[in-house]
C-alpha cells in the first residue's frame, strides 16, 4: 500500500505522555503528546515537539520547565479533555478530573494518576517544520515501584500509545533480545 508522504507517522507506534506546564499566575496546564524521545544519556536530555500556538510551549516560554507524564491506558478516555481548546490559564488537570502532585524540584506539577514522572528544564528548542522542538534536561525521574522491574513493566504499566487520531495501542509484552551493547 503506498501513501501519502505526509502519512508517514501513521506508520509508528508512540508513547503518549502528558506534558504539565504552568503559567506566569501559577495555573497549570497539561497537554498529551507523541512526537517524543529520549535524546542523550549524559546529560540526561528529552525532546518533544509541539505546535508553536500551543499553551504548553507558552508557559515553557515563560518558567523553562515541564514535567512528562508518563500514562498508562487508564488515561486514554481523558485524552480528549486533555487535547481541548480551552482558554489560557484553565486548568486541563481539573477538567480532566485528575490530580495535581507537588514536583520534587521543579514548579509545575506531576499528575497523581500517571506512573511515571519526568521533571525538566528547558535545555533549548527549535523551529522543526510547523512544530517546536523543545529539548529539556531531566533533572528527576521517578517512577512508581508497581511499575518497575528493571526497566519499565510493560505488561503491568500498560502504557498508552498513539498511532493517529482516534487510533491508539495499549497492551505490549516484554520480551528480551541479545544486543551488542557497547
Amino acid at each position: 500500500m503506498k501513501l501519502k508522504r505526509t502519512d508517514y507517522y501513521k506508520l509508528l507506534v508512540r508513547p503518549v505522555v502528558v506534558v504539565s506546564t504552568i503559567s506566569e499566575k501559577g495555573i497549570s496546564n497539561a497537554a498529551p503528546f507523541s512526537f517524543s524521545s529520549p535524546l542523550s544519556f549524559k546529560p540526561p536530555l528529552y525532546g518533544f515537539s509541539c505546535s508553536p500556538e500551543h499553551h504548553t510551549w507558552r508557559n515553557i516560554k515563560e518558567n523553562e520547565e515541564f514535567v512528562v507524564n508518563i500514562i498508562g491506558k487508564d488515561l486514554g478516555p481523558l485524552m480528549h479533555v486533555l487535547e481541548e481548546n480551552f482558554s489560557y490559564e484553565v486548568n486541563e488537570i481539573e477538567k480532566a478530573g485528575l490530580n495535581e502532585e507537588r514536583s520534587k524540584k521543579i514548579k509545575p506539577p506531576r499528575i497523581r494518576e500517571a506512573m511515571a514522572w519526568l521533571e525538566c528544564k528547558l535545555e533549548s528548542f527549535g523551529e522543526i517544520g510547523d512544530h517546536i522542538w523543545i529539548v529539556g534536561r531531566v533533572l528527576e525521574a521517578e517512577v512508581k515501584d508497581k511499575f518497575w522491574s528493571e526497566v519499565i513493566d510493560v505488561e503491568t504499566a500498560s502504557p498508552l500509545c498513539h498511532i493517529s487520531g482516534e487510533f491508539f495501542a495499549t497492551e505490549m509484552k516484554m520480551k528480551r533480545y541479545e544486543r551488542a551493547l557497547r
